[in-house]
């Protein structure tokens, strides 16, 4: 397992999880975070997540809808948050494997190259 780029990632393809495999260790996520600006860990280091506050309800729904479409493409699919009606969080973790993968790193890095409409 190499730590990339946030550009190399998103050259990537997700590959299908089963399960039967390790969790990348903490090492390897924490390093890897560094390139990927706002996401950070959480649930005992088992999922990252990234928060967002929107200009207003239809940008995050706009944008939930963007990372759906990724997402879906990729067959990686994040938990999506919507709260307050402007603040949009997303975490990604392999449920297969109850924790992170290399497929989460480059869903995140295929996210953050989505436009989304920032309150100001």
């Amino acid at each position: 397992m190499e730590v990339q780029s946030s550009e190399q990632l998103t050259t990537r393809k997700c590959e299908p999880c089963e399960g039967g495999v390790d969790p990348c260790p903490l090492p390897f996520v924490t390093e890897q975070l560094e390139n990927l600006e706002g996401w950070y860990l959480t649930h005992e280091n088992q999922r990252i997540r990234k928060d967002w506050t929107v200009k207003n309800f239809v940008a995050g729904l706009e944008f939930i809808i963007r990372v759906g479409e990724v997402a879906e493409a990729d067959g990686h699919h994040p938990d999506v948050h919507l709260v307050g009606y402007k603040n949009l969080s997303i975490e990604l973790w392999t449920h297969a494997i109850g924790g992170l993968s290399e497929n989460d790193f480059i869903l995140a890095a295929k996210i953050d190259q989505l436009p989304i409409e920032l309150a100001s």
